[in-house]
């Protein structure tokens, strides 16, 4: 091939991927754009289910019904969408004996996004203003899943006479993420699908426990997908990821709390070193009781009937 052959393909070459490179560009921006849009149309399905408190200058979520002698505050696990709704499948089963309360951190479901330490203790004090604020008093009994067992129990440390009991659903304990590694890269590949709107394409991210296994109708599991296409890896619930190895070492240099403790564990394959820890925690104490689950990590959003029943046991 002449050297006038071989600089034409050079140069059809880049003109190629020049041309690629524009098509690619021009359908992720008009993808970001139909995204936007979508955002703006659900809009509607955004509106707040509970109360809006104001906690340090922002919006923080507060949801409550029924009534009774015991009020169980639900708090949730890390990146879900919404809270209120991904607990309802259970607490609507609870309400017609209990005080149902479910509080929304900052960066969840309908409470604002904000930039802001995600320490234990900045957690747990914007949880306990949202309560007062909402005036909703304690004693409580905590129901944490996942990740804000770490918040249960450093409140059950620091304010045991606010604390009648802890009711764990597979809820993280310290040795589960004393050496959790946050991946930066997985971050941000989270928070590119979440600003371009690639998440409305992802399957495994839009098949919700709480979806497609509670009890939800089809407007609440239409506002679960609105609020997840809406708070996916913001900056607070990333940030929370930062100090994630940091709160679980303070909250482990503590004592196991001295309140009563039923603990649901999943036998989950994907979250085996979080069972195994909870399972090493619960022997460890000594006011524990276990209840294993064939089910996922999210069980209330499968074994609600049975967590409601036993719950009710426990609490009587």
């Amino acid at each position: 091939m002449s050297n006038d052959m071989k600089k034409t393909v050079k140069k059809n070459k880049k003109k190629r991927a020049l041309i690629e490179s524009i098509i690619t560009i021009t359908i992720l921006l008009a993808f970001v754009l139909f995204h936007y849009i979508q955002l703006k149309i659900e809009e509607p399905l955004r509106a707040p289910l509970g109360r809006l408190v104001e906690v340090d200058g922002n919006n923080m979520s507060v949801y409550s019904e029924g009534s009774g002698d015991k009020t169980l505050v639900f708090l949730s696990g890390s990146e879900t969408p919404s809270p209120i709704l991904d607990f309802k499948s259970l607490f609507s089963l609870l309400s017609d004996e209990y005080r149902i309360v479910v509080v929304e951190r900052f960066g969840y479901g309908f409470s604002d996004v904000v930039d802001k330490p995600r320490d234990i203790d900045t957690v747990l004090s914007e949880t306990r203003a949202a309560l007062v604020a909402a005036g909703i008093n304690g004693p409580y009994v905590l129901c944490p899943h996942s990740m804000s067992g770490l918040e249960a129990l450093y409140w059950a440390q620091q304010y045991p006479e606010e604390v009648e009991a802890i009711v764990g659903l597979d809820m993280a304990v310290p040795e589960a993420y004393e050496n959790f590694k946050n991946n930066a890269f997985m971050n941000a590949t989270s928070q590119f699908n979440a600003k371009t709107g690639m998440i409305r394409l992802v399957p495994l991210l839009n098949e919700l426990d709480c979806v497609e296994h509670g009890t939800l109708t089809e407007e609440e599991k239409e506002i679960v997908h609105a609020l997840l296409y809406k708070n996916f890896s913001n900056r607070t619930t990333i940030n929370e990821l930062k100090y994630l190895s940091e709160n679980a070492k303070i909250v482990g240099a503590g004592e196991i709390p001295q309140v009563p403790m039923l603990l649901f564990i999943s036998n989950d394959t994907s979250t085996t070193e979080l069972t195994d820890a909870i399972q090493r925690y619960a022997n460890a104490a000594e006011n524990a009781n276990i209840i294993k689950l064939d089910c996922p990590h999210y069980i209330h959003d499968y074994e609600y009937n049975r967590i409601s029943e036993e719950m009710k046991n426990f609490l009587q």
